[in-house]
């Protein structure tokens, strides 16, 4: 059996699908699973025993620029994909997405799996599910094996992600440049597109001070490169200005590339990260991560996108993170801190 998994969603989204392809893997061990995924966010599946081979494919829009090349490229990838003659294609989106299912649908699989509200839009789709709107996207992923004949787990699974050496070796020799150790440190992470969702100055001043005070723990401050109108991936620069201008000697600040921030996550006691993919990497890593949630009415909601792992927690705030009382997150927090 030859089956392909699709999944062309962001980077935490194809991280929450890791604990479908371990099911599908386990359940089906003789199956050969393939997963189609982009340049962009490929990379957090490498080195997965899960996978049989991954088919990567160039974005062909980056912003306002199109690709002449990466619309050709995916042209010969399809007819590649077609000649593979799967026997599943498993559109692994969440919610109704047109974008995806045709895609699936393109392949030609003998079967297609997709979740949709109106399976009359889709005539060749022969395996339509029901959007499910108050299950956790993991969980939604892990349903998507049911037409397959796959039982849903009977022990608990958790996302995986594999973090390379060369991340590690970088977190280490970080630590060792500024006198840090191993799980002497908290990460304090900024990176959410609402404003809301993120903790405010006067926090992260108060609660790293906290930190060294109660617990004997510096805090490595973290977020997103970049300025907040940068319309492809918008960045907390000047979110994190104030706190840089505030010269605390227990706060010491890393904006750098994602892959050398998940090595400092991994060495962490514990992190905190408002509702992001960085939170849900850090729900992967050994310390886990307490999660901040906001305005859930007109935001992403806990129900779907709860970090979920060994080690986690998360606090949702009706208006603000801001408004969030510093007791209540430190009490959450021990317990992670351990």
């Amino acid at each position: 059996m030859k089956i392909l998994v699709i999944k062309r969603d962001k980077l935490g989204d194809l991280l929450l699908a890791t604990p479908m392809l371990a099911h599908l893997k386990a359940s089906l061990p003789q199956a050969e699973v393939h997963l189609l995924a982009s340049d962009y966010n490929a990379w957090v599946v490498d080195g997965s025993p899960d996978i049989d081979r991954r088919w990567i494919y160039r974005r062909v829009r980056n912003g306002n620029r199109v690709s002449i090349a990466a619309a050709l490229g995916l042209v010969a990838q399809g007819f590649a994909l077609r000649h593979q003659k799967f026997d599943w294609a498993v559109v692994a989106n969440g919610e109704d997405s047109p974008r995806a299912t045709a895609r699936g649908l393109s392949v030609r699989a003998a079967r297609t799996v997709a979740y949709c509200a109106d399976a009359s839009r889709y005539p060749r789709l022969t395996d339509p599910l029901p959007v499910q709107p108050k299950m956790h996207e993991m969980d939604r992923m892990l349903a998507m094996l049911a037409p397959l004949g796959v039982a849903p787990p009977r022990e608990p699974l958790f996302p995986r992600y594999v973090l390379p050496e060369d991340a590690a070796g970088f977190a280490r020799d970080w630590l060792a440049g500024r006198g840090l150790r191993a799980g002497g440190y908290i990460v304090l992470g900024l990176g959410a597109r609402r404003p809301k969702k993120q903790p405010s100055t006067a926090q992260v001043l108060r609660w790293s001070a906290y930190f060294r005070q109660a617990w004997g723990l510096e805090t490595v401050f973290m977020w997103t490169p970049g300025k907040s109108d940068n319309a492809l991936y918008p960045g907390d620069d000047d979110v994190a200005q104030p706190v840089l201008e505030a010269n605390s000697v227990h706060i010491h600040p890393f904006r750098g590339p994602l892959r050398e921030a998940l090595g400092l996550v991994w060495s962490a006691r514990t992190s905190l990260f408002p509702d992001s993919g960085l939170m849900h990497f850090a729900a992967a890593s050994p310390g886990g991560v307490l999660g901040f949630f906001a305005e859930t009415d007109v935001s992403p909601s806990p129900v779907h996108w709860a970090p979920r792992g060994r080690s986690v927690d998360y606090l949702e705030a009706q208006n603000s993170v801001a408004d969030l009382p510093d007791d209540l997150v430190f009490q959450r927090l021990r317990r992670l801190v351990g």
